[in-house]
């Protein structure tokens, strides 16, 4: 009897492994609302088959959700930025026939889908800032401490820079103008703070705290990463190893602080990810011992789907 009964669980076991995970699955990512993901600083929708957001896009879509890919400037102001994006919103909402989206921004990309929902609540249902520089960064502050205003020294990164994020651009098709400087000053802390005072929702109002879950009707929410150095073989590793140093001890991604990535409610802010794991990259070559980044992302869009957005 009990060789029996094992036989038959050991076949229920096999049948429901040959389930396809799609079809268990299905639905799960289904949010009311399409997804935009928005592109940090010297970011991109794709170049070729390359995506900024490695395998997300499509990790999504798999199980039901309506997701796009924003294209704003690689190096802009967030203003700038937020409204290339709030024109591409608009293009999406009359595609789909959607009254709402939801804005996923990494970096620089969270102030920017930030800017969206501050001008145009109504058509915003979330706003979510993966590793976001909400308060900025101290190695924008290095740099324009390096690179006053006029000087020689700006000029020379500018040109650097703009030249990297025109190459960017027209790689990926993006025609958009391209402004480092205006891109360095958004990333400072003392013009995060500016744009902050203009745009204060869902910013925490102490150092490191959460910030207003909704705001006019848009939920807010954040998660981050805390280390740099997270796979050896991974080239951007030992970069942000070294720019980590910049904040002097503070929990960091590499390139933005945990409590500078704040935003709404807060997921986590110390996942064992860098700043470039948060969005599947170098091609994958992500922390084998965090949950996958892809995980994180579908995770989010059930709660999404469960909150009815």
């Amino acid at each position: 009897m009990k060789k029996t009964f094992a036989r038959w669980a050991g076949m229920l076991l096999l049948a429901l492994s040959l389930v396809p995970a799609s079809a268990a699955a299905a639905g799960y990512t289904q949010t009311k609302y399409p997804i935009i993901l928005v592109h940090g600083m010297l970011g991109w929708n794709s170049i070729g088959p390359y995506e900024y957001w490695f395998g997300i896009p499509g990790a999504l879509r798999r199980d039901g959700a309506q997701v796009y890919v924003a294209q704003v400037s690689a190096a802009n102001s967030t203003e700038v930025r937020g409204e290339q994006l709030l024109t591409y919103v608009k293009q999406v909402m009359a595609a789909t026939g959607a009254k709402k989206v939801n804005l996923i921004g990494h970096s620089h990309g969270a102030p920017t889908a930030r800017y969206v929902a501050s001008v145009a609540p109504g058509l915003v249902a979330s706003v979510t800032s993966v590793g976001g520089a909400n308060k900025g960064v101290p190695t924008a502050d290095i740099m324009r401490g390096v690179a006053a205003p006029g000087s020689y020294s700006e000029t020379l990164l500018v040109s650097i820079v703009d030249g990297i994020a025109k190459t960017i651009a027209f790689l990926s098709g993006d025609r958009n103008a391209q402004m480092s400087a205006a891109a360095l000053d958004s990333m400072t802390t003392v013009g995060a703070a500016k744009f902050n005072a203009a745009h204060p929702q869902g910013v925490p109002r102490t150092a490191c705290g959460e910030g207003d879950y909704q705001v006019n009707g848009v939920y807010y929410f954040s998660w981050s990463g805390a280390r740099s150095l997270t796979n050896l073989i991974d080239p951007v590793d030992g970069p942000l190893k070294l720019a980590s140093l910049a904040f002097g001890g503070e929990k960091n991604d590499g390139l933005v602080g945990s409590c500078s990535s704040r935003l709404g409610r807060v997921i986590r802010d110390d996942y064992g990810m860098n700043h470039f794991d948060e969005i599947n990259q170098v091609a994958g070559l992500v922390n084998l011992f965090e949950t996958n980044p892809l995980t994180v992302y579908r995770q989010h869009a059930n709660r999404l789907r469960e909150m009815g957005l």
